[in-house]
């Protein structure tokens, strides 16, 4: 199977294609993109950056639904490391040569690697779903993993955008306000009259907004639109 695929990317040395059981041990998450992120004026799709805090950098996206994976990804405490077309993956399908770029690379915290590809059910067609089958084939070949990810739950998804705004650590400033939210919601309490026991609204939320996005801080963000009257509570992210 090793030999059935071969990867295509850049190195600090050039542009390598390499066979799948040499490459396989490249940090492909610290890589450039194999190809450009195009804007094509009229297009459904937007491509673009987005400022990642896990990899204190930016990663490119070209489309809206991959920017909302990029911030899933974002937020996960799992994710240690991100990048976007890292390589193409090239095979023979029995008819003639194909090639495939993965969305992400994605490094996990415990040293596994996982291979994103992003595309909405109706999006899909024979030859996206044929590739999808050989990248998983390849990922499985060597010990990583594959995931193809569609379309996140609305309004799950309008809660971790607004989070995302206050991702980087200077919105978890003052320390001190920090503390004091954790302390206040060690017992769950609405949004907006927990801020409010702590000081100046206008202080207090881009921290406690900070806090869920960290997961320092829980609520609910699955069931309706965060508001003033969501519960919020200190605990653990939940799974």
């Amino acid at each position: 199977m090793l030999s059935a695929f071969e990867l295509d990317f850049l190195s600090c040395s050039g542009r390598l294609r390499q066979p799948l059981g040499t490459a396989w041990n490249v940090r492909f998450e610290e890589v450039e993109p194999v190809r450009p992120f195009r804007w094509s004026k009229g297009g459904e799709s937007f491509a673009g950056w987005y400022y990642a805090v896990t990899t204190v950098g930016h990663v490119g996206f070209e489309s809206w639904l991959e920017r909302d994976r990029l911030i899933l990804m974002d937020r996960d405490p799992e994710v240690v490391g991100i990048a976007s077309q890292p390589f193409w993956l090239h095979w023979h399908d029995g008819q003639g040569p194909r090639r495939h770029a993965p969305d992400y690379f994605v490094r996990l915290a415990d040293g596994r690697a996982r291979v994103v590809d992003v595309r909405s059910a109706d999006r899909m067609d024979e030859r996206t779903e044929e590739a999808f089958v050989a990248t998983g084939l390849a990922c499985k070949a060597v010990g990583w993993e594959f995931q193809h990810v569609g379309t996140p739950e609305p309004v799950f998804m309008a809660n971790v955008r607004w989070l995302a705004r206050y991702r980087r650590d200077r919105a978890g400033r003052p320390a001190e306000v920090a503390a004091r939210l954790l302390d206040v919601f060690s017992d769950p309490l609405p949004l907006w009259a927990g801020a409010g026991l702590v000081g100046d609204r206008l202080q207090v939320l881009p921290v406690l907004f900070h806090l869920l996005w960290s997961g320092r801080l829980v609520t609910d963000l699955e069931s309706g639109v965060l508001g003033t009257q969501s519960l919020v509570w200190a605990g653990r992210r939940r799974p």
